[in-house]
């Protein structure tokens, strides 16, 4: 059931990154990929910075969503380069 949590927050985290960096859509399985590796990025960076968003559903998308930003700004710097 993890599993399916965690495909879903990416999702949602994938598809809300990409509304905010105004991207070409990919569909749902560079979304899931995208929020996923920013949830892995929002995590280190939350918890380095020793913010703790809570285990709600609204904190684990505020993470997820946060590291997808910082993912795709990421990607787009090193593709410009």
């Amino acid at each position: 059931m993890e599993f399916f949590w965690m495909v879903l927050i990416g999702l949602i985290a994938g598809s809300l990154a990409r509304q905010f960096m105004k991207g070409k859509d990919f569909g749902a399985t560079v979304d899931i990929i995208t929020g996923i590796v920013g949830s892995l990025i929002g995590g280190l960076i939350f918890e380095k910075a020793g913010i703790f968003a809570g285990s709600s559903l609204v904190g684990s998308l505020l993470v997820a969503t946060t590291g997808a930003i910082i993912f795709l700004y990421g990607v787009r710097l090193i593709k410009r380069a």
